[in-house]
């Protein structure tokens, strides 16, 4: 069913039109949040209070066709606040947890020494970096839904975009990856 029609439904209180909403997007929102916090128990609950407040607050949502650009932009404002509690030390990200994660590395596994390399580079890019890149390269959206999920400006997408990949290959080149 079209996405604008199951918004509509869903605006009405059509809890069913909500669940399929939810099932249509869910893994991309996951996965995002996953690539932002490298946890996965942190992501599931990002993920969880990001559709709570979505549910409860559909009714606000002023275009029906933003409903994707919405929920990543409620999803990044919960990764952004997991990882103030990270800084001030209300929840420990050791590295040792981010090795561990099985589904961390189940995205990501390959042996092939250039992709560890490339895996671990884009990790060192800051979170800002991370979502923008993750969300064009691995999601495929355009700058223009980035910039709406995220809350900025086309042009501030398209030049940290470029910084960041940038950023990558000239790292990649002085490791000789690329």
């Amino acid at each position: 069913m079209e996405e604008r029609l199951l918004v509509k439904r869903a605006k009405r209180g059509d809890v069913d039109a909500f669940a399929s909403l939810y099932e249509q997007i869910y893994k991309k929102l996951y996965a995002f949040a996953l690539y932002t916090l490298k946890r996965p128990e942190d992501a599931e609950d990002v993920v969880s209070a990001a559709v709570a407040d979505a549910f409860e607050t559909i009714g606000k949502l002023k275009k029906d066709e933003a409903f994707s650009g919405w929920m990543f932009r409620i999803v990044a404002n919960k990764c952004n606040q997991k990882m103030r509690e990270y800084y001030r030390g209300e929840e420990e990200l050791t590295e040792e947890l981010m090795e561990s994660s099985g589904e961390l590395k189940s995205c990501w596994d390959d042996t092939n020494e250039e992709r560890m390399e490339v895996r671990k580079t884009f990790f060192e890019l800051s979170e800002e970096e991370r979502k923008i890149v993750g969300l064009h390269v691995f999601f495929g959206y355009k700058t223009r839904e980035i910039a709406e999920a995220l809350g900025m400006n086309e042009n501030t997408v398209r030049s940290k975009e470029s910084r960041a990949l940038k950023q990558m290959g000239n790292k990649l080149r002085t490791l000789s990856v690329i």
